[in-house]
């Protein structure tokens, strides 16, 4: 499957997602979840097995919200143990193979002065991407399909306001390829002050399909207290899907907040969610 093709199956999850959540709590059948997508049931079936490969009822069921607290239930990782469960494992991010590297703390705090950051937008499987990145690796990812693409440039942008920012898509196409399709070698670059690059690194550790708490992280850092600047460093990650700031949960269970839009944090934790079935139960 293409990316362009993943691309248009997120903007039908993106319109399902509005219907399910206009429902109130209510499920919707397959007819009427297709009739209010303007869709033939079948076309609408086919069109979700080929993005996400389990039932339109059974993704449903990963988007409500209280799915959120299934995963706390059912796959919440400590992160003291994350390794012992098989990073090398099924799952698209398992499969993926992340080397990242941080800017010093020095260069961090010139606001990359120096720094040429190459950008360029892409169709990924949640909606339009803005990419951007170092010679080193990719250092931000953001989604437009909620903030729109210039809110979304003008974010990332002001990351690192004294860089110079040169598109160009080609030199940024491999990497982008690898981490939507979960083939070859992703590099990171990993722009931020220390505090937020630990916690960056925590959160690399989280499989896919499992969660954790900021509270959780806080202890893995070495900073049980600091659970509200955790929060804040996860909100800041700068390179989202890739390093997993959506596995990040409040301990009730919440999903909190997410920088590019709840509506993509869910789809992300219900895609993961049902990879892990398929991979369970082929």
């Amino acid at each position: 499957m293409t990316i362009q093709q993943d691309s248009y199956h997120y903007n039908v999850i993106r319109r399902a997602i509005d219907e399910i959540d206009a429902a109130g709590g209510e499920p919707l059948s397959l007819e009427a979840l297709a009739a209010k997508m303007d869709m033939s049931p079948a076309h609408f079936q086919r069109v979700f097995s080929r993005w996400v490969g389990v039932s339109p009822k059974r993704y449903q069921q990963f988007l409500t919200l209280g799915h959120a607290k299934t995963l706390l239930q059912d796959r919440f990782s400590t992160l003291a143990t994350t390794h012992s469960v098989g990073l090398s494992g099924q799952g698209r991010l398992h499969d993926l193979f992340l080397r990242w590297e941080a800017m010093s703390p020095g260069a961090y705090a010139t606001g990359g002065e120096g720094l040429t950051i190459h950008w360029g937008w892409f169709d990924s499987p949640f909606g339009p991407a803005l990419v951007m990145g170092t010679d080193r690796g990719i250092c931000g990812l953001g989604f437009a399909a909620e903030t729109g693409e210039v809110v979304a440039m003008t974010d990332l942008q002001s990351r690192w306001p004294n860089a110079t920012f040169v598109e160009d898509t080609a030199m940024l196409a491999p990497w982008v390829k690898h981490a939507f399709d979960g083939r070859g070698m992703t590099p990171l670059h990993l722009i931020g002050a220390p505090f937020q690059i630990k916690v960056w690194e925590a959160l690399l550790t989280i499989p896919s399909g499992h969660v954790t708490t900021y509270s959780q992280i806080a202890e893995k850092i070495g900073s049980p207290r600091a659970v509200r600047a955790v929060g804040t460093a996860v909100g800041r990650n700068p390179v989202s899907w890739l390093i997993p700031c959506h596995r990040a949960l409040r301990k009730s269970g919440a999903l909190g907040g997410y920088h590019w839009g709840l509506p993509v944090k869910r789809a992300l934790l219900a895609w993961e969610s049902a990879e892990i079935e398929q991979a369970e139960s082929a």
